[in-house]
């Protein structure tokens, strides 16, 4: 498989160990997540409430995730990684065994999804920003990038389809569990790694003077802020469109937690392929990244408009299928436009305000979904979904179309003059 161009990361050993660790742990989360939707909807009835347990779980995330940044950032990430995951394994068992002894109720699974929330906040920056030091040869770090992708959708459309099964015929307690052993994997990948010696840098400012500065980062660097603000709308507006998707599998295709399974395994299956494809590509520029994003935002407006009033089942799929697939670029191409530009001593804080844009967005647009299609009824509010995403297209087509950002022209001249120049020099240029 290393002798392949798509999987070219792969010969890096640590970034091996990562992914098939992650592989296993996020198979496990989908299960539970998707345990989750169907456990709420079934005790409630409520669209709202589908959008309220997403909430829980991603805005603690969106409230400390800059701070998560600046411990990224001023602490060994192993080490931060190592502790995030096991405080999830161990929230994910203690959940496991409530559901099992029956003592939950909705308010219960909220009340674990905001400590989920709370320990992702700090999880996320480390684990993004690490995967940087996990690639040996730099010139692999998209394909490493996309890759991850691929994993989080393989996930996606495992998981689903195994916790629809298990779900059906099983109960709601073993979705849980499961989740709660796969974190096993990753635990035992990250302790095999062999990293370098940590150096600790020299702090010269607190924590607080930390974040101002990433945020001062950020502004001066408008080609990263720009598609951190695409995202956040996305976010907000679009991708939250999977909060229905149980009323589809319930109302609309009179189907069971299995089918809901289904139509989540499609979409990742969309969304796999697309990035997959972003994986293959051995050379990419700003430009052609900027490109991909551009088109596939226009792919997953056009595919939840088709989506949105499909009653035959086959061919609701062949739509979920391209909604994924446009799907996939949002977030996959934002973080390589990331990791491929921003200074390594701020990496951590700027992919902070990338998951701020992501899991602060998301659970307030998943409140926004669940409250209109209350009212507006899960259909219309798919398809309203879908021409927003046309008009966010519209509206950054300026940036979406330039050849090359000027603070990325900027960068490279401050980098040929002097490679010790602070980023500070680069903003005022």
């Amino acid at each position: 498989m290393l002798k392949f161009p798509v999987f070219r990361a792969m010969r890096s050993r640590n970034y091996r160990l990562y992914f098939y660790g992650q592989s296993v742990s996020l198979i496990g989360t989908w299960m539970q997540r998707t345990a989750v939707s169907w456990v709420v909807y079934t005790l409630t009835h409520s669209s709202f409430m589908l959008g309220l347990s997403l909430f829980c779980t991603q805005f603690p995330s969106f409230l400390l995730s800059a701070a998560g940044g600046v411990v990224s950032d001023r602490y060994h990430r192993f080490r931060v990684l190592l502790v995030t995951q096991i405080a999830s394994g161990v929230q994910s068992l203690l959940f496991a065994g409530l559901i099992f002894a029956g003592w939950y109720n909705v308010w219960t699974i909220l009340g674990f999804g905001v400590v989920l929330g709370m320990i992702n906040a700090f999880d996320v920056p480390a684990r993004q920003a690490m995967v940087y030091d996990m690639v040996d040869d730099k010139e692999n770090l998209p394909n490493a990038l996309a890759l991850n992708s691929s994993m989080v959708n393989l996930a996606r459309l495992i998981g689903p389809a195994i916790a629809g099964f298990i779900l059906h015929k099983f109960g709601y307690g073993l979705c849980f569990a499961l989740n709660a052993a796969s974190f096993v994997a990753v635990i035992i990948s990250l302790l095999r790694m062999r990293l370098p010696a940590y150096q600790r840098g020299a702090r010269t400012r607190n924590a607080f003077g930390d974040l101002k500065e990433g945020f001062r980062y950020l502004r001066n660097t408008p080609s990263v802020a720009s598609v951190i603000l695409l995202l956040a709308t996305m976010s907000l507006f679009v991708i939250p469109f999977a909060t229905v998707l149980p009323i589809y599998a319930k109302d609309i295709f009179h189907g069971n937690a299995a089918t809901f399974g289904v139509i989540d395994s499609f979409i990742g299956l969309g969304a796999i392929t697309g990035a997959l494809y972003l994986a293959t590509r051995t050379k990419s520029t700003e430009a052609s990244r900027k490109k991909i994003l551009r088109t596939n935002t226009i792919i997953f407006g056009i595919g939840l408009l088709c989506f949105a009033y499909t009653r035959w089942f086959p061919l609701a799929m062949v739509f979920a299928v391209v909604s994924g697939f446009g799907m996939m670029a949002q977030t996959t191409i934002t973080n390589t436009i990331i990791q491929t530009t921003v200074a390594p001593e701020m990496r951590g804080r700027v992919i902070s305000y990338f998951a701020m844009s992501y899991f602060g967005m998301m659970p307030v647009g998943s409140l926004l979904v669940g409250a209109v299609s209350q009212y507006a009824g899960a259909p219309n509010t798919v398809f309203a979904e879908g021409c927003i995403a046309l008009v966010v297209v519209a509206v950054f087509w300026k940036y979406l179309t330039a050849a090359k950002s000027r603070s990325a022209a900027n960068t490279a001249t401050v980098k040929s003059i002097n490679t010790d120049t602070s980023w500070k020099r680069t903003a005022r240029l």
